[in-house]
C-alpha cells in the first residue's frame, strides 16, 4: 500500500484498512492511533476489516480459526462509519 506523508495525521480514517499483517490494507501506525467502526449504527469490536465506500465489515467469530490458525471472519454489508478514537 503506498501511503501519502500525512495519511497518518489525517482527520478521517482510511476508506479501506484491515488489521491483518498480511493484507495490503494493513497500516500499523494508523492502527496504533485507534479506529472505531459504527456498522449499521452499532458499535463493532471484533471488525478485522472494512470498507467504507463499498459499505461492508469482516468480524471475526468468537473463539473460531480455520486450519491454518487464523480468525474465522464472515463478511456483513450495510452502512459503515470509521473514526479516530481520541
Amino acid at each position: 500500500m503506498t501511503e501519502t506523508p500525512t495519511e497518518g495525521t489525517a482527520e478521517t480514517p482510511p476508506d479501506h484498512l484491515s488489521n491483518n499483517p498480511a493484507s495490503a490494507h494493513y497500516n500499523e501506525a494508523l492502527l496504533a492511533r485507534g479506529i472505531g467502526i459504527r456498522f449499521k449504527g452499532v458499535e463493532r469490536t471484533n471488525v478485522d476489516e472494512y470498507c467504507v465506500s463499498e459499505g461492508w465489515v469482516r468480524l471475526s467469530v468468537a473463539g473460531s480459526k480455520d486450519r491454518y490458525g487464523q480468525p474465522i471472519t464472515i463478511k456483513q454489508h450495510g452502512e459503515v462509519v470509521a473514526y479516530f478514537r481520541s
